[in-house]
């Protein structure tokens, strides 16, 4: 059984949808998620499905990456998913968990990724851009923030009457659909 801690900032939409699409499966679990914000819906999401979530503030995460290995490795964790985490991961944990860290980012890298650019953000340049297709990418997790190796990608079109707000409604779907292949995929790679 691989266990598998997600990482979250907000809602906790896609955390929720991994915990849900590992449920019912025997080779991985998620066992913990771990957030930077003490009121970001991820905790009540996971409340709602019997999985433990903490909260570590911005400096134990940026100073302290010890504390944060150290329950990853109290729960035996083998693999993070990052799930709307607005954090960059320090290189220790990074290193730690090399080619079994995902995260998921609401354009198609290498376009539209970065610093700065999540959420709306992303969506606003994607339209300010007149892009014609945009989506979501799953890509490995490096020490420079967007820039691992691509995993998976999802495209969605991007129309002429687009808005931010209708551009991440289908981009979320996208989402909704390719991170928990891709999760799965890479612990495929790992057994």
């Amino acid at each position: 059984m691989r266990n598998i801690a997600v990482f979250a900032s907000g809602s906790g939409t896609n955390a929720e949808n991994i915990a849900k699409s590992f449920q019912a499966d025997d080779a991985a679990r998620v066992v913990v998620a771990l957030a930077n914000k003490a009121d970001a819906g991820v905790h009540e999401r996971m409340r709602n499905l019997r999985i433990p979530s903490l909260t570590f503030d911005n400096n134990v995460w940026a100073e302290h990456p010890e504390v944060v290995m150290d329950v990853l490795e109290g729960y035996h964790v083998d693999f993070v998913a990052l799930a709307g985490f607005l954090r960059q991961v320090h290189p220790m944990l990074v290193g730690r968990y090399k080619g079994r860290m995902l995260n998921i980012h609401p354009s198609l890298l290498p376009k539209f990724g970065g610093r700065g650019m999540y959420g709306m953000r992303v969506h606003r340049a994607v339209i300010e851009a007149a892009e014609k297709e945009s989506g979501a990418t799953v890509h490995l997790v490096t020490d420079v923030m967007d820039d691992g190796d691509i995993v998976l990608q999802g495209r969605v079109d991007v129309s002429e009457d687009e808005t931010p707000e209708s551009l991440a409604a289908k981009v979320h779907e996208v989402e909704m659909d390719i991170y928990p292949r891709a999760v799965r995929m890479m612990l495929g790679r790992l057994s």
